[in-house]
């Protein structure tokens, strides 16, 4: 597996002790429709929330967050929309990003609840 793969899922593991540390419920994991994908889903609150996790190992070119784009927020919608209608959710859903930056040994994690909206 190529290295940026590994350093992904070492940050979508991160991602999801971090939410569980914080009393999130982790549904699902890299959870998969056609080539639709989610990285984490979770439940809080009686709200599901949609993660995408963004990993990096240094911020040269930009904040992990600045890279989810447009055309991800659009498949995100529709992958949200999936897993709803095909586990029976009815929660409201919310959208958001986990940055995750490693550098070296220091590990930064920046939670961005309510990253976006799906309209």
């Amino acid at each position: 597996m190529a290295t940026h793969n590994d350093l992904g899922q070492w940050g979508e593991r991160a991602a999801s002790a971090y939410l569980t540390e914080k009393g999130y419920e982790i549904l699902a994991r890299n959870w998969r429709f056609k080539n639709l994908e989610i990285d984490l889903v979770a439940l809080k609150d009686s709200v599901l929330v949609v993660v995408e996790v963004k990993t990096r190992t240094s911020t040269g070119f930009g904040l992990p967050q600045d890279f989810v784009t447009k055309a991800k927020i659009k498949r995100l919608v529709q992958a949200a929309n999936q897993y709803a209608l095909t586990n029976q959710r009815h929660e409201e859903i919310r959208f958001d990003i986990i940055a995750v930056v490693k550098i070296q040994n220091q590990i930064q994690i920046e939670h961005l609840e309510d990253a976006f909206y799906p309209f």
